[in-house]
């Protein structure tokens, strides 16, 4: 079965637009300050997975609206792969490949939506590429990709936008990039585009302190009847939970080092067509880098947003006989 975004979708994203609130601000940088996620991270091809990185490939999806007419940029924080931030691994010898791409296939290409960085996965027109090595003037600093006129993404009608997909790919060496991305109007600085959203359909990254609770929204549309979380080198550091307006803390299955495990949840009507909530609390004090995707019933992913669809998902006490206690 083709996964295709559904054009109830447009609906809730205009919802998105609308609503002045900080998760509208959040949804520019990713990760977004909502996720609690301390930076993303992809490492050199040569670096072994038990270090937190199955594929050595990130692919990151950026929504710019219809009505957006002014040109918009994508920007890297520390793209570099050395200095203060980065994962060494012995002497920095990693390089590290931004590619943006638009125009037709971006993302409706079913190889673009995979977790896998195979077949077609770069679809689209090559609109910027650069690499990076260990480079001191790009430590702890932007780049900027662009500008790009947003009609040189692809049209998304469901979604009500253009799409921009980067693809940040570790070409050698096996040290670890973590870096942060802004969708911004500015090229020098990070200024929202209004209504502008991130997503990607798998997840690499680092976890943020101990007993800090990183926050994922997968979002669940009208056909899914059932999930299944799939998570990798997590080391057992700690627990992951499902929250949803039906789903109070429901736990998932954990990963050890160097391991994939997975777990299926059900999906119940109430909780389609809205945003869930992946919550993964770190218990241990050392840094964690791992990888997390959610796939339904027909093992297609789902996509993750900064900005949660329809908002953040709150479970309905009403439904119990628990009552939450007063403010």
């Amino acid at each position: 079965m083709k996964f295709t975004l559904r054009p109830y979708l447009s609906p809730l994203l205009a919802l998105c637009v609308a609503l002045v609130s900080i998760e509208s601000l959040w949804g520019q940088m990713v990760p977004s300050r909502g996720e609690n996620i301390e930076y993303l991270v992809t490492f050199g091809n040569q670096a072994p997975k038990g270090w937190g990185d199955d594929d050595y490939t990130q692919v990151f999806f950026f929504l710019v609206p219809k009505n957006v007419r002014e040109a918009v940029y994508i920007r890297v924080y520390d793209p570099d792969v050395g200095g203060d931030i980065d994962q060494q691994n012995q002497g920095w010898n990693t390089r590290m490949k931004y590619s943006v791409y638009g125009g037709r296939g971006t993302h409706s290409d079913p190889d673009a939506r995979k977790v896998d960085p195979v077949g077609n996965y770069r679809s689209g027109i090559l609109l910027d590429s650069k690499t990076f090595g260990s480079e001191p003037d790009y430590n702890k600093k932007w780049y900027t990709f662009g500008p790009f006129n947003p009609t040189e993404g692809e049209l998304d009608n469901s979604l009500g936008g253009y799409i921009f997909k980067l693809i940040i790919q570790g070409t050698s060496g096996n040290d670890g990039n973590l870096y942060k991305l802004f969708l911004s109007t500015d090229m020098e600085e990070n200024r929202r585009v209004e209504g502008g959203n991130g997503f990607t359909y798998e997840y690499s990254f680092r976890l943020s302190k101990t007993g800090v609770a990183a926050q994922l929204y997968p979002y669940i549309d009208q056909e899914v009847i059932a999930l299944k979380q799939n998570n990798f080198d997590f080391d057992n550091d700690g627990y992951i939970k499902l929250y949803s307006v039906n789903k109070n803390g429901h736990l998932m299955t954990t990963s050890n080092d160097n391991q994939w495990t997975q777990s299926s949840h059900k999906v119940s009507p109430g909780e389609r067509g809205k945003s869930m909530n992946i919550q993964i609390i770190k218990t241990k004090n050392f840094d964690n880098d791992m990888v997390l995707y959610v796939t339904n019933q027909y093992d297609q992913p789902v996509p993750f947003f900064a900005v949660p669809i329809g908002g953040r998902p709150h479970y309905n006490y009403g439904r119990t006989k628990i009552t939450p206690n007063p403010r």
